[in-house]
């Protein structure tokens, strides 16, 4: 189940596509943005995110 993230919360502070090991986030639109293929579900965006963003879908 990949996660997605609340854009309305989120802060665009790259926390977590810094965190994301398989390259799955990007910054788009002053919000991060998940990439369900490329998410392997790890959870670390979710456990680094300063905002509380992102959950899982």
């Amino acid at each position: 189940m990949p996660y997605q993230v609340d854009k309305k919360n989120c802060e665009a502070c790259g926390a977590c596509v810094d965190a994301c090991p398989n390259g799955a986030i990007k910054l788009k639109d002053l919000a991060a943005e998940v990439n369900p293929d490329l998410c392997v579900d790890c959870g670390s965006c979710e456990s680094i995110c300063p905002a509380g963003a992102i959950k899982p879908d």
